[in-house]
C-alpha cells in the first residue's frame, strides 16, 4: 500500500475504526486478564500477530533486515510492550472502563511530548481541549465526587495503568519522530517482531512455565481476536495516520474509548455506569471535537 496521504476525511475516519477496536480490547482483555501472566498474554498477542503478517510482507516487500528501521522499530514496540503489560496487569485490579477513562489521559501527555520531540505547535483552543478533556477524565474515576477527587482515591490497578498511560503516550510522537518515509505496513511488522522479541526476553521463562495445552479456548480465541483487530490492524492505522494529522490529533481519538466502552458493555448487558459519571464522559468527547475542529482551522489558514 502506498503511504501518499488520502483525503483528510478519509484519515479521520480510518483513526475512528481504530478507535472502535481498540475500544473492544479493554472489554476483551478484561475477560481474559486472569487466565495467563501479564507478560504472558502481551508475548503472545504479538507473537501470533507477527506469524500473520510475515506471509503478507514477504509477499508484498521482503523478510531482508533493514537494521535502520528494526532500530526505529525496536524503540517504538518498547512502548507498546510497556503500555501492554500495564493493561493486562491492571485489567486484574480495576475495570474496562476505569482503563478506558484514564486512557484519556494520553492526549494531554502525548501533545507535551509531541511539543519536545517533533515541536509540534498546539493553538490555544487545542490546549484548552487537551486540559478538557483531563478534566472531563477525572471526573469519570472520581464519578464527581471532589471528596473522592482529593482523597486521591485510585486503586492498584488504576495506578499501573497509568504508568502505561505515559509509556503510550510517546507512541504516536516517536513513530511521527522515526519515520522515514517506508512501507507502513513494514514498519508495523518490525514494530510487532521487535517487539516480541522484548517479551521474550522478559517473559520466555514466564511462557515456558505456562501449559498451554490447559488454556481455555476462549483465550486463543480472545488472542487471535486481539491480534488481528487491536494488534495488526490498529498498529497499522494509527502508524498510517500520524505522519499526515500529527501526533496529538491521532492521539486524541482516544477520547471516544469511554463512549464506545460503555456502548459496549451495554450491549453486552452490564448495564450503564452511574449517573455521575456521564458529565465526564461528555466533556471528553466535546475535548476530542474541539481539538480536531480547531486543529483542522489552522491547517486550513
Amino acid at each position: 500500500m502506498s503511504d501518499t496521504a488520502p483525503p483528510g476525511p478519509v484519515l479521520h475516519l480510518l483513526m475512528v475504526i481504530s478507535a472502535t477496536l481498540v475500544s473492544t480490547s479493554f472489554t476483551v482483555g478484561e475477560a481474559i486478564a486472569g487466565d495467563l501472566d501479564p507478560v504472558v498474554l502481551t508475548l503472545l498477542r504479538f507473537l501470533i500477530a507477527s506469524i500473520l503478517l510475515t506471509p503478507v510482507i514477504y509477499l508484498r516487500h521482503s523478510l531482508r533486515p533493514n537494521w535502520s528501521l528494526i532500530g526505529r522499530s525496536a524503540i517504538i514496540s518498547s512502548c507498546l510492550v510497556l503500555f501492554f503489560w500495564c493493561m493486562f496487569l491492571a485489567l486484574r485490579y480495576t475495570s474496562a472502563l476505569n482503563t478506558s477513562v484514564i486512557f484519556t489521559l494520553v492526549p494531554a501527555i502525548s501533545g507535551v511530548f509531541a511539543i519536545l520531540l517533533v515541536r509540534e505547535r498546539l493553538g490555544r483552543p487545542q490546549r484548552i481541549a487537551l486540559v478538557l478533556g483531563l478534566a472531563g477524565a477525572l471526573w469519570v474515576i472520581f464519578r464527581g465526587d471532589l471528596q473522592l477527587l482529593f482523597a486521591m482515591a485510585w486503586n492498584k490497578g488504576d495506578v499501573i495503568f497509568l504508568l502505561g498511560c505515559f509509556s503510550m503516550a510517546l507512541y504516536t510522537p516517536l513513530v511521527k519522530f522515526l519515520y522515514r518515509g517506508e512501507s507502513m505496513l513494514l514498519m508495523t511488522f518490525w514494530v510487532l517482531v521487535t517487539g516480541t522479541v522484548w517479551l521474550l526476553i522478559f517473559g520466555a521463562n514466564k511462557l515456558l512455565a505456562v501449559d498451554l495445552g490447559s488454556v481455555r479456548p476462549m483465550v486463543w480465541w480472545a488472542l487471535l481476536y486481539l491480534a488481528v483487530f487491536t494488534t495488526i490492524i490498529t498498529f497499522f492505522l494509527t502508524q498510517y495516520c500520524t505522519p499526515h494529522i500529527g501526533a496529538t490529533r491521532a492521539m486524541a481519538y482516544s477520547y471516544l474509548y469511554p463512549g464506545l466502552v460503555l456502548l459496549i458493555d451495554l450491549f453486552l448487558g452490564k448495564g450503564l455506569p452511574p449517573v455521575g459519571t456521564l458529565p465526564g464522559v461528555g466533556m471528553v468527547l466535546l475535548a476530542m471535537v474541539v481539538l480536531q475542529y480547531s486543529s483542522l482551522r489552522r491547517e486550513r489558514r
